[in-house]
């Protein structure tokens, strides 16, 4: 392959730690019913601080905190206000970001640039969804354009038959192959809690329900151990009769925050701040938004190329499971088998949730904990699809691999 850009980002832009809820499942049995939007992101902020004492409080020089619905108590520019209520000095200031599914995400890439431009040394980056709280679509208002003008098609307003179009679209992609990924990402997520993967990165919280009093929850409420094939067949198809797309082969609807920790590499050294990854380059990508789901794949040949990359390089990937044809379709691009081992090692969101816009970061913990695991592996990436048909994509470089930081990538055909 070719040199890597080193510097493509200008100053270089270190990960040095993420941190979740539990993710909670929405509506009035969940565990965070009643429980506020904003503060889930406030453990959240706070807990990066008490794992990283060594970093002044007064040394954050932003906080960008995602939210697809930012109204109630996800609306207040909730940067801004999770900041000063998580303890954080007035001096550090704070936005609201959106980008749908890619709310974290795009925190996390924004604010790298800002770090990459020398106008940030530190930030706090991540996003939340208290889908219990605000419903997907309750308070949108679509412009009737899109449909009038024909602009995108009714299917484009709503995720679940965009999945049903990208099966269209890719028939190998049958229910059964659908439905084998899920179960596989439900079996992963159980075997990562037994070998204490998944535990690493959630912050404990405590909620109340009426009539149950207290509860400290300090595991993912979604995951449903066990789930077979077979128990995921004879699942009704909501979006199309006799379809493909179920509630057992998608994410569900889910409550939960997440944020990280990025700063320059220099400024990380400074402070004796832990670096779990390296930003290699990143890209965003829009495509038919009535097949939402394959956004990921032009978004990573984008961001392959301004690395000067290839597939071919990358040793583990985070692909964030909205649906399981979603990621059946990226892996299908590249020729990567369902169950490579290199993808989702954890399992991912039909088994741990999608809380929107919280979801990048989780992808980057969980990528994070890997490197560590295997110092083998050079290169990996985090990618998700969007709403209104887009993909993202980011590329990270282990630092504990031998060859980390050094200008030429390996040889064609090698993963290190």
């Amino acid at each position: 392959m070719s040199h890597i850009r080193k510097g493509l980002l200008g100053r270089d832009v270190v990960f040095v730690d993420g941190v979740r809820t539990p993710f909670g499942k929405a509506g009035e049995k969940g565990i965070y019913a009643d429980t506020r939007a904003d503060d889930l992101v406030i453990k959240c902020i706070r807990e990066l601080m008490r794992r990283n004492p060594q970093l002044p409080a007064k040394r954050v020089d932003e906080v960008a905190i995602a939210a697809t619905t930012q109204t109630g108590d996800q609306g207040m520019t909730i940067g801004r206000s999770a900041a000063l209520l998580a303890g954080l000095p007035q001096s550090v200031p704070g936005f609201a970001i959106d980008r749908m599914c890619a709310g974290a995400m795009t925190a996390v890439t924004t604010t790298a640039g800002g770090i990459a431009s020398g106008a940030y040394d530190v930030v706090v980056a991540g996003g939340v969804e208290h889908m219990g709280h605000h419903p997907i679509g309750a308070v949108f208002d679509p412009n009737p354009r899109f449909l009038a003008e024909r602009i995108v098609s009714p299917d484009a307003l709503n995720m679940g038959k965009t999945a049903e179009n990208l099966h269209d679209r890719f028939p190998a992609i049958t229910k059964e192959r659908a439905d084998a990924y899920a179960a596989a990402s439900q079996r992963k997520v159980a075997e990562a809690y037994a070998a204490g993967d998944i535990q690493a990165a959630l912050v404990p919280v405590a909620s109340k329900k009426p009539g149950a009093g207290w509860t400290l929850n300090t595991v993912d409420e979604p995951p449903r151990p066990g789930t077979t094939v077979e128990d995921l067949a004879g699942l009704r198809t909501p979006f199309r009769p006799h379809g493909h797309v179920t509630a057992g082969n998608a994410a569900g609807l889910n409550d939960g925050a997440t944020a990280a920790l990025l700063a320059d590499a220099d400024t990380a050294a400074e402070l004796g701040l832990p670096v779990r990854m390296r930003m290699v380059s990143f890209a965003f990508a829009g495509l038919e938004p009535e097949i939402m789901g394959y956004g990921p794949v032009p978004s990573t040949l984008k961001a392959l190329d301004k690395a000067g990359l290839g597939i071919e390089d990358i040793g583990l990937f985070e692909i964030n499971e909205a649906f399981a044809v979603q990621v059946l379709s990226f892996l299908d691009h590249f020729g990567i088998a369902d169950d490579d081992p290199r993808v989702n090692r954890y399992g991912g969101a039909i088994a741990l949730g999608h809380p929107l816009a919280s979801s990048g970061v989780r992808l980057m913990t969980q990528l994070a904990r890997q490197f560590e695991q295997d110092p083998t592996v050079r290169y990996g990436i985090t990618t998700m699809c969007i709403g209104l048909g887009m993909g993202g994509t980011v590329i990270w470089e282990n630092p504990h691999h031998p060859a980390f930081g050094t200008e030429t990538s390996a040889p064609a055909g090698e993963a290190a």
